[in-house]
């Protein structure tokens, strides 16, 4: 036996034999307003170009933390990697010179007293890093 197809118009569930057109949370009537989705293109686009620049400055962000460390670290390389023979003590100013042989010393003597090739001037700091003036 063939069985009967219901028209479009009709709500009916095949799995529980019923017509549930009342518990449907939107119309089902011929005459029921036509559901149409919104138009999000407009708002993704927007909302992708807002959140790309988000993304884009945080990454230009870290670039420029990760330049200031390189910086650090290369100052701290130059200073620990020159001639003392003293213990510099946290939160002192040391000057770092360069001598005629080309090898760096530190000092604690400012440029102004001396005419010595000066490349920079260090502070010590709490973690033990070098931070230049």
């Amino acid at each position: 036996m063939k069985e009967e197809k219901k028209p479009d118009s009709v709500v009916f569930d095949d799995n529980t034999q019923t017509y549930n057109a009342h518990i449907l949370p939107y119309a089902s009537g011929v005459a029921a307003p036509k559901i149409v989705p919104p138009d999000v293109a407009t708002w993704k686009n927007t909302n992708v170009l807002s959140a790309n620049n988000q993304f884009r400055a945080r990454y230009e962000d870290i670039q420029r933390q990760y330049q200031e460390m390189m910086e650090q670290f290369e100052y701290n390389d130059l200073v620990y990697g020159s001639k003392y023979n003293f213990e510099p003590i946290t939160g002192k100013t040391y000057h770092l010179y360069r001598a005629k042989d080309q090898h760096t010393f530190l000092s604690l003597i400012s440029p102004t007293e001396c005419n010595f090739d000066h490349v920079g001037s260090f502070k010590l700091g709490p973690d033990k890093t070098w931070e230049r003036l």
